[in-house]
């Protein structure tokens, strides 16, 4: 999928919103784990096939599949063919936040761009040049880079300053001069919305990721005002407060809900 693609999807949808597929067996309603042979399955499955008209993206964080070895990879890889084969407007992302020396970044490119048919991956950009390039080698496809991050430890690494430039700052600035940059998105956390501005002016033109929105306090006002640009540029990922806005038989309903609470702050803020 093309970014233009992303962009008329966000038009005719109304909205910039990401379904984040973190599913945990420990937080799923219990009469779907006592039904289901493949609860990760038809948990994910469930939920997509009721919110997908509300959203634009859907993010699958691996690790919640990878946990449970060989059955987890089937679900996994079911999955995201379900979804490519009923939904192919959304933009598929696989959270795996990936990154190793160049021959090894691309067997997981192969991995997730050819053996499974994810449209983009997280990848990490601490070892540089040649662990993030292989990911960009894929017409269409894309490798969202971690830049700033809403996690607790962020600040242990990304607000390091060399020469009074912050290291994420420096981390997107540098990775402009790959080949294929062109293909690059980058994740930025909620809560760091006052930076938006900053990481705006160094990329102008992409897509960021935006993890954060409610469940770590970020707030989607404004992340709007800060990072939006001509073709909005942003994908605000919500996972939990969807997911498990219920643990009662009617989760798809109040996951829904919480989906176009979520839809009707965009399509406002979009007009």
């Amino acid at each position: 999928m093309t970014k233009h693609d992303l962009f008329n999807q966000i038009q005719l949808k109304k909205s910039f919103l990401c379904l984040g597929l973190d599913p945990d067996i420990e937080k799923m309603p219990s009469q779907l784990i006592a039904s289901s042979d493949e609860p990760l399955f038809d948990f994910c499955k469930q939920i997509v096939d009721g919110v997908h008209p509300l959203c634009v993206a859907v993010k699958i964080n691996t690790a919640f599949f990878e946990a449970y070895g060989d059955t987890g990879f089937a679900s996994l890889s079911k999955l995201i063919y379900y979804i490519k084969s009923n939904y192919p407007d959304l933009f598929t992302i696989a959270d795996s936040k990936r990154g190793d020396i160049g021959n090894t970044s691309l067997r997981y490119a192969k991995a997730f761009f050819e053996a499974m048919p994810f449209d983009s991956i997280t990848i990490s950009p601490y070892m540089g040049k040649d662990s993030i390039e292989p990911f960009l080698l894929y017409k269409d496809k894309h490798a969202i880079l971690l830049a700033l991050t809403s996690n607790q430890g962020a600040a242990d690494f990304q607000f390091s300053e060399n020469n009074e430039k912050s290291l994420f700052k420096k981390v997107i600035a540098t990775s402009l001069k790959y080949d294929n940059a062109d293909r690059l998105m980058y994740v930025v956390g909620a809560t760091k919305a006052d930076y938006l501005k900053e990481i705006r002016n160094i990329v102008p033109n992409a897509f960021l990721l935006i993890p954060g929105v409610g469940a770590q306090g970020g707030g989607l006002k404004d992340v709007f005002e800060n990072g939006v640009n001509k073709q909005v540029g942003l994908l605000v990922n919500s996972s939990r407060s969807i997911l498990y806005a219920s643990k009662g038989e009617d989760y798809v309903a109040a996951a829904f809900k919480i989906a176009a609470s979520l839809q009707n702050q965009m399509e406002k803020l979009l007009t």
